[in-house]
């Protein structure tokens, strides 16, 4: 199936797809850095680090690879587990 824009059919398929990231470190995380620490310390984070912007990225270039074209809307989880209640 085509997508259509603007009602024009492009003739090109879009898969769709959701990054969902995790406590990521980056500037705008820095004022909360030690309660994160902390949470992270105490189990909260299964992988127990922080995710890196590059975690996030190598997902992103993984999916502009179109590595799985039968595969549309997914949503891919770069939390080192966080999103599991427990395991």
């Amino acid at each position: 199936e085509n997508i259509i824009c603007g009602g024009i059919d492009t003739g090109h398929f879009i898969s769709v797809f959701e990054i969902r990231p995790g406590i990521i470190k980056t500037d705008m995380t820095l004022s909360v850095k030690d309660k994160y620490d902390a949470f992270i310390a105490d189990g909260l984070v299964p992988e127990g680090r922080w995710g890196e912007p590059d975690d996030v990225a190598q997902v992103a270039s993984m999916l502009a690879l179109n590595p799985m074209p039968y595969t549309v809307g997914q949503i891919f989880d770069v939390d080192g587990g966080l999103h599991f209640h427990s395991f």
